[in-house]
C-alpha cells in the first residue's frame, strides 16, 4: 500500500499541510520540526508523487535528450550525467538515438514527442540552422555539440577550438612538428563546423609552422574503424607524422592499433592525442592523453537552460554557454621533448 502525506502525519503527530511543507522543503520549518516529520518518513518509507507534483505545473516531469550514437562512449557518459543533473531536480529523462541522420533529428526537434515532454536537449549533426528556425514546437530546446547556429536557443559546448589548440600545443611542447589530423568528415554535405580542426590549423601556425593539408585525414565516420582506417591510409600513402591529434578518443583508439601492427611505438616514434577523455582511454595497453570537456557541466547547464525556460526566463536571442575543459596527459605523449 502507497504511503500518504497523511500516513506520515498521523505518525509524526502534525498535519498534513507541515508535511507538505517539510517534503517541499519550505524554508520557515524549525529544525526540530523537519527532523521529527523526516523520522517519520524514513520509517514509513514515503515516496513523494512525483508526476501528480509536476501535472499540478501542467508539465510531465519527463525531459528528452536526442544524442546521434548511444553506442559512442562519450554519449553514453553525457547521458549519465544528464540523468543525474535532472534528477536533482526531479525530472526523467527519455533518451532518443537519431543516428545522426537528418531525418531522425529534424523528427525530434519538431516535437513528435511534444505531449510527453517538458523539454528537448538535442545533440544535432546533420540538420542545419534554418531547418530550426521555422520550428513550430513550443517545447523548449537545448542545443549541445560542435556546430555554431546562432539561433534563439540556447547552446552549450566547450570552447573546441582552444580545446585543439591545447592538444596540438601539448604536441609541439614535446618537440613534435609534423602533428596529422584524424577526423574530417567525408559522408555528408552538411557537416558540422570544423572547430577542432580551425584549432589544430591556428596552432601550427602561431608556431610558425605551415599546416601539412596531407596529414588531415578524412574519415566516414568517428569509431574505432575509422580511425584504423585513416591511420593505415596516411602511413600507406607514404606520409609519417611524428604525432596525431584525433577528433575524438574512438579515432585515436582505432589508429594506436594500427601503429602496434606496423611496429611504430607510441609514443616514441608516433605521440597520440584523442578528445572527450571517454573511460576507455585510461585502460588501454598505452593509455591515452586527451582533452576532457567537462561533461557534468554540460550536462547541469543543458538542464538548467531547460528548466530556465519553463519558467519563463528564456532569452529570446538564446545565449552560448561554454562549459570548461583539460588536457589529461597519458602515456600516449610521455616520450621525448
Amino acid at each position: 500500500m502507497r504511503v500518504s502525506l497523511k500516513d506520515v502525519a498521523e505518525r509524526a503527530g502534525v498535519s498534513i499541510k507541515t508535511v507538505s511543507n517539510v517534503v517541499n522543503n519550505y524554508p520557515h520549518i524549525t529544525p526540530t520540526m523537519r527532523a521529527k516529520v523526516q523520522e517519520a518518513i524514513d520509517e514509513l518509507g514515503y515516496r513523494p508523487n512525483l508526476t501528480a507534483r509536476h501535472l499540478r505545473k501542467g508539465r510531465t516531469g519527463i525531459i528528452a535528450l536526442a544524442v546521434p550514437e548511444l553506442g559512442n562512449p562519450y554519449f553514453a557518459e553525457l547521458a549519465g550525467a544528464v540523468i543525474d543533473a535532472a534528477a536533482e531536480h526531479e525530472f526523467t529523462v527519455l533518451l532518443d538515438h537519431t543516428r545522426g541522420e537528418r531525418q531522425q533529428e529534424l523528427l525530434v526537434s519538431q516535437g513528435f514527442r511534444a505531449r510527453v515532454i517538458d523539454g528537448l536537449i538535442l545533440s544535432p549533426l546533420e540538420i542545419e540552422p534554418e531547418d530550426l528556425q521555422g520550428r513550430a514546437d513550443d517545447v523548449p530546446l537545448v542545443l549541445l555539440g560542435e556546430r555554431e547556429y546562432g539561433l534563439p536557443f540556447d547552446h552549450i559546448a566547450i570552447d573546441n577550438v582552444a580545446a585543439a589548440r591545447a592538444a596540438v600545443r601539448h604536441l609541439l611542447d614535446r618537440g613534435r612538428t609534423r602533428i596529422a589530423y584524424l577526423g574530417v568528415r567525408t559522408d555528408s554535405a552538411n557537416r558540422p563546423a570544423h572547430l577542432r580542426l580551425d584549432g589544430w590549423r591556428a596552432e601550427l601556425a602561431a608556431a610558425g609552422l605551415t599546416p601539412d593539408e596531407d596529414l588531415i585525414v578524412p574519415v566516414g565516420g568517428w569509431d574505432r574503424d575509422d580511425g584504423a582506417r585513416a591511420m593505415a591510409e596516411l602511413l600507406d600513402a607514404g606520409h609519417r607524422p611524428d604525432a596525431v591529434f584525433a577528433f575524438n578518443d574512438l579515432i585515436a583508439i582505432g589508429a594506436m592499433r594500427v601503429l602496434h601492427e606496423r611496429g611504430l611505438r607510441v609514443p616514441w616514434d608516433i605521440a597520440v592525442v584523442g578528445f572527450d577523455d571517454i573511460a576507455e582511454s585510461r585502460f588501454g595497453a598505452v593509455s591515452l592523453t586527451t582533452i576532457a570537456p567537462d561533461k557534468q557541466a554540460i550536462a547541469r547547464l543543458a538542464v538548467a537552460s531547460l528548466l530556465r525556460s519553463l519558467s519563463g526566463r528564456q532569452d529570446p536571442g538564446g545565449r552560448e554557454l561554454t562549459a570548461e575543459f583539460r588536457l589529461v596527459e597519458r602515456e600516449s605523449t610521455l616520450g621525448r621533448r
